[in-house]
């Protein structure tokens, strides 16, 4: 009898059922687990730890003092620590605690980091007037206020001097954020400007239209140009001496002073002392300035602000590309092509192409895109610009079109099961009406495919917004100079390069030359990446949806 019912309950399906219950349950708890592990890694980094400052005693030399944060501690085998020449008596316990500590002061130290024996740390404390100095070069520095000086005159000591840093750290900002605009906005401007009228100059002069008039016209707005970028070096010089008249002296933890501009400085703070509240106002004020800032000390520290802007410039621009090519091949192939073994045959490669590395695309892409269509497109329009290439390099164009073509066969195949689940009535109802094909295609059939249409640019965006090996060939580069999109004529610049998430994540992981402070970013840009990409799906989905509630009484 018992028999006779687990055969029944077998025949139901209900083991099934909830085996692929529990398979779908097991695989979110894990992409949970994953993305929670990358969140904590990588968005913890930005809380402000405390700074311990500690005697450091090592058998047989001089004690030292050492002062960072504590980013990780391990028991090793005192055996280990010994073959690694430190004097370590092996005959103690079997394990010793090994600590890195972030001691910043790279200028003085060598090396942001410190691998130190726990056991040999004395006189641990967190000192209240213990600061941390980030800085745009160096790293953090850690160590103790002296005095703020002003064109080299001190103007506030001991316990004032903390105050007088932090009114003139907001002055130092404001410098910053003009000298960056005049930079950036104001000369690059005129400078695109100047090599606009160079490049003028030669077309005109190989077209053998370069008279005297047309000379002089030039000429007359070069002057223009000239004039305002002397106003800007003016101002340029006169920011950079405001820029540079404050600076302050600090004493190390070991009593090393030196004197440091607050030009160097982004921010001065006293983890020690800071408040619960003000440790969450400086987190978020970090967080945003990941998500808002710029890159720098070799993309370790700052924001990635320009590889978000260029992933997202980059997926949309596939995907308006890649859609109308896959939407159009899908409706050639499914209701106008005669289906015969040529058809048949032109399907599967379609779906072969889905499975061709990425690499390879990306050789494609330099090889077709850049060497060949970009080289041709400057001899015939851009002549004036040899030998300096305009779009025969690799940009943000040919970045998309090489993600686009790889995420065609995706559309196309999505597209065309769209079409195939749209009933034959419908089209025969429509033709009995008097539509014709072209007709009874346009207003009937792709509206109620759309969401299949929609699901297929999901699955492009999906796979193309984390492509990286296609794009470092053809137009994705470790720190772009500017944005694609700016205020110069013709305001998306195609032909420049630019930054990527996905680029940025191997460049800080596998190439940055300070492997310990890029380890959190890698986890923070790689869940930013997940979220971006989720964004955009998310999007798309919205959409589809709304497509579908708006056919669905079509279906029925």
């Amino acid at each position: 009898m018992k028999r006779d019912s687990l055969s029944n309950w077998f025949k139901s399906g209900a083991p099934w059922v909830w085996l692929n219950a529990g398979a779908v349950s097991i695989a979110v708890i894990m992409t949970v687990g994953l993305l929670a592990v990358i969140a904590v890694r990588g968005f913890g980094h930005f809380w402000p730890a405390d700074v311990l400052e500690a005697r450091y005693t090592v058998p047989g030399q001089p004690a030292k003092v050492l002062a960072g944060e504590q980013v990780e501690a391990e028991q090793v085998p005192r055996a280990r620590l010994a073959a690694a020449g430190l004097p370590v008596n092996v005959e103690g316990g079997e394990f010793m605690t090994r600590e890195l500590l972030k001691v910043g002061n790279r200028e003085l130290y060598g090396a942001d980091f410190s691998w130190v024996v726990g056991e040999w740390l004395g006189d641990t404390h967190r000192p209240a007037e213990l600061m941390v100095l980030e800085r745009r070069d160096w790293g953090n520095f850690y160590g103790y206020l002296l005095e703020v000086r002003e064109n080299g005159q001190p103007v506030a000591q001991g316990d004032a001097a903390w105050g007088e840093l932090q009114g003139r750290l907001h002055r130092v900002d404001a410098l910053y954020d003009q000298l960056q605009r005049v930079q950036k906005t104001d000369i690059g401007r005129v400078n695109h400007g100047l090599e606009r009228l160079r490049l003028e100059s030669r077309r005109l002069a190989l077209q053998g239209k370069l008279d005297d008039a047309a000379q002089a016209e030039l000429d007359a707005e070069r002057d223009g140009w000239t004039a305002q970028y002397q106003d800007l070096e003016n101002r340029l010089a006169e920011l950079n001496r405001e820029f540079d008249r404050d600076s302050l002296t600090v004493r190390t933890a070991d009593g090393q002073e030196q004197e440091i501009r607050l030009g160097k400085i982004v921010r001065a703070y006293r983890p020690n002392a800071m408040s619960l509240p003000q440790k969450f106002a400086f987190y978020f004020a970090k967080l945003w300035e990941f998500v808002s800032d710029e890159p720098r000390e070799a993309n370790t520290e700052g924001g990635v602000f320009p590889a978000i802007f260029g992933t997202v410039m980059m997926t949309l621009i596939m995907a308006i590309i890649v859609t109308p090519f896959g939407v159009l091949a899908a409706i050639y192939l499914r209701e106008y092509a005669r289906q015969g073994p040529l058809t048949r045959i032109i399907r599967i490669a379609v779906n072969n192409l889905a499975g061709v590395p990425a690499i390879v695309y990306g050789v494609f892409g330099l090889g077709f895109f850049v060497y060949v269509l970009g080289g041709s497109l400057d001899r015939l329009f851009f002549p004036e610009a040899a030998p300096a290439p305009t779009f025969g390099t690799p940009g943000l164009l040919w970045a998309s079109l090489t993600l686009a073509i790889l995420a065609v066969p995706v559309v196309i195949v999505a597209t065309e099961e769209g079409l195939a689940r749209i009933p034959r009535s419908l089209r025969e109802g429509s033709l009995a009406l008097g539509a014709t094909k072209a007709e009874t295609l346009w207003k009937v059939v792709l509206p109620m495919a759309s969401p299949a249409m929609m699901t297929g640019l999901i699955l492009a965006v999906a796979r193309a917004a984390g492509e990286v090996a296609p794009l470092m060939l053809v137009g994705v580069v470790k720190l772009a100079p500017s944005l694609p999109l700016d205020g110069n004529y013709p305001y998306l610049h195609l032909d420049q390069k630019i930054m990527h998430l996905g680029f940025h994540i191997y460049d800080v992981g596998f190439q940055s030359p300070n492997v310990e402070a890029a380890r959190p970013l890698v986890y923070a840009t790689a869940l930013l990446l997940v979220l971006v990409i989720a964004l955009l799906n998310l999007s798309a989905v919205f959409i589809r949806n709304h497509l579908r509630e708006k056919y669905k009484a079509l279906d029925h």
